[in-house]
């Protein structure tokens, strides 16, 4: 019987620009996005789901390209006008994305879940993979500064990344629970890979990992888990995963990002720049160039991903038989 169904789970723009090349090589209707929701936060009394909304615009080929963030042909008139007003303007809301927010509001208040909410705004907008959150549960990204405990966008957006972190926590972890239809795809007799896209590993894929129970069905689940590293020659190609690893007493390197993953890893996609560093993984490694900057070089990408968990599905099948 195939092993057909890719469960990948992202954040926002690194993350997204892999589930693109995923949804080129896999069918609709056998890709599901995981979204990470700790970035997820109130503001100006409305929810906002940055990582869910940055999946989806790119899967509907809906990104702005030039900002990295947001919708492409966006206007401004809302956030210009608050200003003016006085009001709150350092989380840049634009004109479309707005009404994004205003309706997945409006519908949470009126009873319906985030994962449902997401499903149908997908549908609207054209998006054939499911895009599912962690959870429908209230869980939220904090990280222990220099200047006391942050929320999350207060020190990713209002404070653009300055602050340095001593700690993370992911408040309300511990009551949430994943998503139903990611416990049965983990479980799933065609369940080919899991695939971690190469996004923040303590922002965006751990608030993941928190969630009540993700990390047990992960581990148990038959297919091979493999990881793209989002390090590049000690750097990070966008965003604070090097600095927040040299503040948090790691060396900002590839292996170190396969370390923090800890035993969940199958196999590990690193870039030919970092070749050096394959024997302190201790998953098996996969050299490519992970650098994605066109549509190409995503596809290309997940096809070597999913190449890589294919050479692993047999060892890893053997080993859950013997167990």
């Amino acid at each position: 019987m195939s092993r057909d169904l890719v469960v990948a789970l992202s954040g926002g723009i690194g993350g997204a620009k892999l589930a693109l090349g995923l949804s080129r090589i896999v069918k609709p209707d056998h890709l599901i996005v995981v979204a990470n929701v700790g970035d997820d936060f109130e503001h100006l009394g409305l929810h906002i789901s940055p990582d869910a909304d940055t999946l989806m615009y790119t899967l509907a080929g809906l990104d702005n390209t030039t900002l990295g963030w947001g919708r492409r042909d966006e206007t401004w008139s809302f956030v210009e006008t608050l200003a003016a007003l006085g009001g709150e303007d350092w989380f840049r809301l634009g004109d479309r994305d707005l009404a994004v927010h205003v309706e997945r509001t409006r519908r949470l208040h009126a009873g319906e879940t985030l994962s449902a909410i997401a499903a149908d705004f997908c549908r609207r907008l054209g998006v054939g993979p499911r895009i599912i959150p962690a959870t429908d549960d209230r869980l939220r990204t904090r990280l222990r500064t220099e200047e006391g405990w942050l929320d999350f966008q207060d020190y990713f957006v209002r404070l653009q990344c300055r602050p340095v972190v001593r700690e993370l926590a992911f408040a309300g972890a511990e009551d949430a629970r994943p998503h139903p239809r990611l416990l049965a795809a983990f479980g799933d007799e065609h369940l080919r890979a899991v695939v971690i896209c190469p996004s923040n590993p303590f922002i965006s894929v751990e608030p993941i990992l928190a969630v009540s129970g993700m990390r047990q069905a992960l581990s148990a689940c038959a297919a091979p888990i493999v990881a793209v590293s989002p390090i590049i020659g000690g750097r990070a190609v966008k965003g604070p995963t090097a600095k927040m690893m040299a503040e948090l007493g790691m060396a900002p390197s590839a292996a170190a990002v396969a370390k923090r993953y800890g035993g969940l890893l199958d196999g590990y996609v690193m870039d030919f720049a970092d070749a050096a560093e394959a024997a302190q993984v201790a998953a098996k490694v996969t050299l490519a160039s992970t650098l994605m900057t066109n549509l190409e070089d995503r596809e290309q990408l997940a096809r070597v991903v999913l190449r890589a968990a294919d050479a692993l599905a047999p060892s890893k099948r053997g080993r859950d038989l013997v167990a």
